[in-house]
C-alpha cells in the first residue's frame, strides 16, 4: 500500500478541534494497525542520514523526505541470534495465516515471515525474474509460462509444484470458497467462470506442463498482469487436496500450523498473541542468518516502553503522533518511508449480494444523496489534521490513488478541499434544513447519521471524534461508535455480511503494486465495502486493463478521469496519505522497510547476542 507531500495546505482549523490538541499534546500511542503490507524489491536504496542530517523539525513538523528506508549497519554479525518482532495493534491478530484466505493487514504481518509469493517485482511494480519463479509472456501478451526454481520447496520438504499453484486457483474460484480473492484477475483466466459455475470440471485456461511449470492464459492482455495481476501464491495440495474447500480458512493448517516456503518455519503459536518461527535452512535464497525471530502482539501505550528495554527490536509501523517525543530514543535508528496506504471516510451506498458476487447499491440508501456526502468531505480539515495529529508524517489526501504510484496520482487534483461554509450552502440548496441544532432529511424526516471507527490508542478516539463534531458544525447528527478492528471490519462487510446500522465508517487501504483500483472498487470487489458501482466507473475501470492502456499515457488519461469521476460521486474520499516510521534496535544489520529495496528478510542479521537498551 507510497506518499507524496501535501499538495495544499489551509491555515484555519475548528475552535473545538484545538481543545482537542490540548488533550492530544499529553497522548503517547497511535493506531498502528491499518497499514499495508510492504514487501522487498530491487532498486533504488536510500542513502542514510549522517548526524547531520537527521530528521528537520519546522514549526513542530516533519518531513519523510528526511529519513532513510534502509539501516545503517553498526558492527559485524554475529552467528545466529534471535530478535523480536512488534506488531503493534490494540487487538489480537485474526490468525488466518495463508495468503489465500487471509484479509486483514495484522494478519499479512505474520504471513511475512514464513510465506512469499513466487514473483517478486522492481522499483516500477513489474514483474521480474528473480524470484522464486520466473516467466515468459507470449507475443499477445496473454499467455504466461511460468517456471518455479528446482529449490523452491515447503518447510516440510516436499517441492513447490506447478500442481500446487494450479490448485490455489482451483480453490479461489471454487464456489464454496470464503476469502476474498475472487475478483477480476481470475475471471479474466480462460475457462474460470465455468470452472466457478460448475460448467467444467477443470480451468482450460491453466496447463501443468510438468512438475514445476505451469501455463496460464488470460482472456484479455492487460497492463495489470505484469504489475500484480498474476496470482503467485500457491496452496500445498498434498496438505489442502482432500479438504472442503469451506472449511479450508478454519482449519488447524491455516490456524495453528501453517505451512510456506518463506524463510522462516512457524515453530509455535499463541493465537492472536504470538508467534515464534525458526530458520528454514533450505530456504531457497539461501539459509537465514537469524536462527529465530519472535512475533509479538504490543499495544500502541506500551510501544516506547518496549523498544527502550530491549522488548522488541523492531516493528512494523511505530505510531507517528509519538515521534515528537521520542525521535532521540538512543538505542535505535528511526526508518521512514512513503507508504502505500491512505485512510478515508466510507459511505454505505448499499449491500453485497452474496449469490451473485458483487455490489448491490441502493438507491434509497441513507447516504445515497451525493450532495450530503460532498458536503461531509467539504466540512473536514485533513491539512491540520495531518499537521497537528500526526505532525506531518501524514497528510492531507485528494484521491484515491496515492502517490505511492507516481506515473499514475494525479497531483493537479485538488480533491473536495476543505470549505465548511460550501459544505453548508450544499446543504441548504439540496434541503436538508435546520431543525434546532441538527438539519432534518429534506423530505423533513429525521436525519441521524451512525459512523464508525477503529480503536487503536489514544489519538484514534480524538481523531473519530474531531470529524463527528465537523459534521456536527454543518448541522448534521453523527453518532459515533468505536470498535476493535476485527469487529470494525465484519460490521463494514469483510464477510459479505452488510451492518445496516452502518452508515459511514473511517477505514484504511494498504493498495497493491498494481495501480488498478478495481480489486477495491469494482462492481464484483468484495473489498468495495461502499458497495458502489456506475456505468461510468464500470468503462473505466475496464478501459484501465485495455490493450489501449499499455500505453503509459493512455492509461494515465484514464485513471486521471477515474480519480476525478470518485472525488464527484464521493462514495468514499480519502483523508490522509502516510508515512511509515519505524524504530529499529542498533543490533539489527540488514534491514530496510518499504519498496525500491533489495534487502531480505532471510538477510536479516545481529550484531550481539542482546538488544541494545535505553541506560
Amino acid at each position: 500500500m507510497v506518499k507524496k507531500k501535501s499538495v495544499f495546505s489551509r491555515s484555519l482549523i475548528l475552535p473545538f478541534m484545538l481543545a482537542l490538541l490540548v488533550f492530544l499534546a499529553a497522548c503517547t500511542s497511535g493506531n498502528g494497525n491499518e497499514a499495508g503490507n510492504p514487501s522487498p524489491t530491487d532498486g533504488g536504496d536510500k542513502p542514510a542520514p549522517t548526524e547531520s542530517e537527521k530528521p528537520a523539525v519546522e514549526d513542530g513538523l516533519y518531513s519523510i523526505d528526511d529519513f532513510s528506508n534502509v539501516k545503517k549497519n553498526e558492527g559485524e554479525a554475529i552467528k545466529g541470534g534471535s530478535i523480536t518482532f512488534g506488531l503493534v495493534s490494540d487487538t489480537p491478530f485474526e490468525g488466518t495465516l495463508n495468503f489465500n484466505f487471509y484479509s486483514g493487514d495484522p494478519d499479512s504481518q505474520v504471513l511475512a515471515w514464513f510465506d512469499e509469493g513466487l514473483l517478486t517485482w522492481d522499483k516500477n511494480y513489474v514483474y521480474t525474474n528473480d524470484g522464486a519463479a520466473t516467466y515468459e509472456v507470449s507475443e499477445d501478451g496473454k499467455t504466461f509460462t511460468f517456471t518455479i526454481r528446482d529449490n523452491v520447496n515447503w518447510q516440510d520438504g516436499k517441492p513447490v509444484t506447478a500442481e500446487d499453484w494450479l490448485f490455489a486457483h482451483e480453490v479461489i474460484g471454487n464456489p464454496k470458497y470464503d476469502g476474498p480473492r475472487y475478483d477480476s484477475n481470475f475471471t479474466n483466466i480462460v475457462g474460470m467462470n465455468e470452472y466457478h459455475e460448475g460448467k467444467a470440471k477443470t480451468i482450460s485456461g491453466i496447463e501443468v506442463l510438468s512438475d514445476k511449470k505451469l501455463k496460464i492464459t488470460y482472456i484479455e492482455s492487460t497492463p495489470s498482469l505484469l504489475t500484480g495481476g498474476v496470482w503467485s501464491y500457491p496452496l500445498a495440495k498434498h496438505i489442502f487436496g482432500n479438504m472442503d474447500v469451506a472449511k479450508m480458512s478454519s482449519s488447524p493448517e491455516v490456524r495453528e500450523k501453517p505451512i510456506g516456503f518463506g524463510p522462516f518455519k512457524v515453530k509455535s503459536i499463541v493465537p492472536g498473541e504470538s508467534v515464534v518461527y525458526e530458520k528454514n535452512p533450505d530456504y531457497w535464497r539461501g539459509e537465514p542468518a537469524l536462527d529465530e525471530v519472535i512475533l509479538k502482539v504490543i499495544n500502541p501505550t506500551t510501544i516506547v516502553q518496549q523498544l527502550e528495554s530491549g522488548g522488541v527490536d523492531l516493528v512494523d509501523s511505530f505510531p507517528v503522533d509519538q515521534y515528537p517525543d521520542n525521535a532521540e530514543m538512543a538505542n535505535v535508528e528511526y526508518l521512514g518511508a512513503i507508504d502505500r496506504a491512505y485512510t478515508y471516510i466510507g459511505f454505505k451506498l448499499g449491500k453485497w449480494d452474496a449469490t451473485a458476487k458483487k455490489v448491490a447499491p441502493d438507491a434509497k440508501a441513507k447516504m445515497g444523496d451525493v450532495n450530503l456526502r460532498k458536503a461531509m468531505a467539504h466540512a473536514v480539515d485533513n491539512d491540520q489534521v495531518g499537521k497537528k495529529f500526526y505532525h506531518g508524517l501524514r497528510w492531507n489526501a485528494t484521491t484515491l490513488i496515492p502517490p505511492s504510484h507516481p506515473e499514475y496520482h494525479d497531483a493537479t487534483n485538488p480533491g473536495l478541499a476543505y470549505d465548511p461554509e460550501l459544505a453548508k450552502k450544499i446543504l441548504d440548496d439540496a434541503g436538508y434544513k435546520l431543525d434546532g441544532k441538527y438539519r432534518t432529511n429534506p423530505d423533513g424526516s429525521e436525519l441521524v447519521i451512525n459512523f464508525i471507527s477503529m480503536t487503536g490508542g489514544d489519538i484514534a478516539q480524538p481523531l473519530a471524534q474531531y470529524y463527528v463534531q465537523s459534521w456536527q458544525a454543518i448541522g448534521l447528527n453523527v453518532q459515533l461508535e468505536m470498535l476493535e478492528f476485527n469487529t470494525f471490519y465484519d460490521r463494514v462487510g469483510s464477510n459479505g455480511e452488510d451492518d445496516p446500522k452502518v452508515d459511514v465508517y473511517q477505514g484504511a487501504w494498504g493498495v497493491g503494486i498494481d495501480v488498478d483500483p478495481a480489486g477495491l472498487y469494482g462492481r464484483d470487489a468484495i473489498y468495495n465495502f461502499s458497495r458502489y458501482a456506475s456505468e461510468e466507473q464500470d468503462r473505466l475501470l475496464k478501459a484501465g486493463v485495455s490493450a489501449e492502456a499499455f500505453d503509459v499515457k493512455v492509461r494515465q488519461g484514464i485513471y486521471k478521469e477515474w480519480q476525478q469521476l470518485m472525488v464527484e460521486d464521493v462514495p468514499v474520499f480519502p483523508t490522509l496519505y502516510r508515512a511509515v516510521i519505524v524504530p529499529v534496535n542498533k543490533r539489527i544489520l540488514n534491514y530496510a522497510i518499504g519498496d525500491g529495496t533489495n534487502l531480505y528478510p532471510y538477510q536479516i542479521a545481529v550484531s550481539q547476542d542482546k538488544p541494545v537498551v535505553v541506560k
